[in-house]
């Protein structure tokens, strides 16, 4: 029994997404091709995580507001300053480049200096618990390591769709995806958001959101062209609109929780949080603008005989249409 009626978008849809889908794909084509030549000309504006710089651990007398510290910091002279709890809410690590520059002891000893001077107050001082440097090259394996990543996710994505669907399923599936992150990415380039692990980290998630989103519409194409008496273009419609509801609820929920994230969570996490609810909505349109459409065009064209089985079910293939 249905305690209450739940229908963001009514289950009889018939909404015809195929005769827009060159404007569709062309759009998001656009976006992707903007995006990289932002990210080929501008770049990023990488954080600490990527190009090195002073780290300083403080202990306070008194639990500290995260917020607060990297504001006093950004006051001090030490804009973009990474500030995180270590355990526990008195004890804080704070990344940040020098502003004098230097590695050796006297320039990191003088960093800390001035870092414990801006972050105490006189209701909550700090010690210094321990002061080092991170060295560009620890920054140059923490990008080969993103992008090894990135580069394991996708393969892994194109043997997975590849052996439970089909090669043409899976190719779409990873141009869709790829290009949603492409797209985030150019966003991040355009804005000059530092670009730092927990980052890298929201655009992975935007893969795993936006390939489950592709793969429960591809489910279901699967299913309707073995059970369907349509064109394929008929066949692709009919799936999208029967997973449209799905697909809007479940994105909507997800977009609520990471706005929460974004909102509660802190400095630390806004880059992050940003990125999965650019992913959310980038995702959740291309899984249904442009993952089905791709399977109409060109080597990527999808057939009944690429889906149905072809020794088990040949006289079935027979009798259909």
């Amino acid at each position: 029994m249905k305690l209450f009626p739940l229908h963001l978008i009514p289950n009889d849809t018939r909404i015809d997404f195929m005769r827009w889908r060159w404007l569709s794909v062309g759009f998001i084509a656009v976006l992707m091709a903007a995006s990289i030549g932002m990210i080929a000309t501008k770049g990023f504006n990488y954080a600490l995580d990527f190009t090195g710089g002073t780290s300083v651990e403080l202990l306070f007398e008194k639990p500290a507001d995260v917020d607060a510290v990297r504001e006093r910091l950004e006051a001090a002279g030490y804009p973009g300053a990474q500030v995180q709890t270590m355990g526990t809410a008195s004890d804080l690590m704070i990344r940040l480049q020098p502003k004098e520059g230097g590695s050796d002891a006297e320039a990191i000893n003088r960093t800390a200096a001035d870092v414990l001077a801006a972050a105490s107050t006189p209701d909550n001082a700090a010690t210094i618990k321990g002061r080092s440097y991170v060295g560009p090259q620890v920054g140059q394996d923490l990008a080969k390591k993103g992008i090894y990543a990135i580069a394991f996710v996708v393969v892994g994505f194109l043997i997975y769709i590849a052996f439970r669907f089909e090669w043409k399923f899976a190719v779409s599936a990873i141009i869709t995806t790829l290009g949603d992150v492409v797209i985030v990415a150019g966003w991040f380039s355009l804005a000059g958001r530092e670009f730092d692990l927990t980052l890298l980290a929201g655009l992975l998630t935007v893969m795993g959101f936006s390939i489950n989103d592709t793969i429960v519409v591809f489910d279901r194409v699967r299913e309707n062209f073995r059970s369907m008496r349509a064109e394929p273009l008929e066949v692709l419609n009919t799936s999208i609109n029967q997973t449209l509801s799905r697909t809007i609820i479940t994105s909507f929920v997800a977009f609520l929780t990471v706005l929460a994230l974004y909102i509660y969570g802190g400095g630390s996490l806004e880059g992050m949080s940003e990125a999965m609810m650019i992913g959310i909505v980038i995702g959740t349109a291309s899984s249904i603008l442009v993952a089905c459409p791709l399977l109409t065009l060109g080597f990527l064209r999808v057939t009944k005989q690429d889906l149905l089985p072809k020794a088990r079910d040949e006289e079935a293939l027979a009798r259909r249409p």
